[in-house]
């Protein structure tokens, strides 16, 4: 099962490793994480662009014919457009968010969901190669970090200990392994069902990057960062890890 376990690795990775940077980055002052996290939301853009347009929907179309792609790609984004609506997938990437009202378990449970799907979308990459498997955990790690900064700071808001807090949000973070076996479990039995998952999984990326992180960006929720150019020469440093990762690791 070495396959089973680089996808269980790489998701783990994927829905942790940016808890980890998030962590650290709670270590350094308010001007410097304020400096920071904006910088990250646009990196995250494009790497979350780059690995939806350039590796998982052309996948996806090797196989399945482009009306059936786009059409899978449509429903998925109206899914996370809905499940957005019902608190399910949220993102918050400062100190001040708007769901610091919500209760505590809602957060929890929100970000399990969302780990979950990552988790999941992983999986289905690495099934289809490792080099993209790899790709797709980078562009969630990196999505992750600036969010787990947010999660961290709602519950140091309600009163957790920062090593509470960041305990919390590992045991979240690790229901994308439960994402990563259903998956493997599902594509196990249903072979057929991978391109579906994989153009799903696009979706997901896409409606984060374009919904979420680039309208933050344009308003300046993240921070404020009005450096436009700044801005596109990090999106283009996330798309291009992407394209570096597909060539020297595949």
């Amino acid at each position: 099962m070495p396959l089973l376990a680089t996808a269980l690795g790489l998701s783990l990775l994927g829905s942790c490793g940016g808890l980890l940077v998030a962590s650290s980055l709670l270590l350094f002052n308010d001007h410097l994480r304020t400096r920071l996290v904006p910088w990250l939301v646009s990196y995250a853009v494009g790497a979350l662009l780059g690995v939806a347009l350039l590796a998982l929907l052309p996948e996806a179309l090797g196989e399945l014919k482009p009306p059936t792609v786009f059409g899978t790609l449509l429903a998925g984004i109206l899914v996370f457009f809905v499940l957005e609506k019902l608190v399910l997938l949220r993102h918050c990437h400062t100190d001040e968010c708007q769901v610091h009202g919500a209760t505590v378990p809602l957060v929890l449970i929100g970000d399990a969901f969302h780990n979950f799907i990552d988790g999941a979308i992983i999986c289905t990459a690495v099934l289809t190669s490792v080099p993209l498997g790899i790709n797709t955990a980078v562009a969630v790690a990196a999505h992750e970090i600036p969010q787990e900064v947010g999660d961290v700071a709602i519950l140091l808001g309600a009163g957790y200990s920062r090593g509470g807090a960041l305990l919390l949000n590992v045991v979240s973070g690790v229901s994308g392994i439960a994402g990563a076996l259903v998956a493997f479990a599902t594509v196990e039995v249903l072979p057929g069902i991978r391109p579906f998952v994989l153009a799903f999984s696009s979706a997901s990326l896409l409606y984060i990057a374009m919904s979420d992180l680039i309208p933050d960006l344009h308003r300046g929720q993240v921070q404020v960062d009005t450096n436009a150019l700044r801005q596109v020469f990090l999106i283009a440093a996330g798309i291009a890890t992407i394209v570096l990762c597909e060539k020297f690791a595949g």
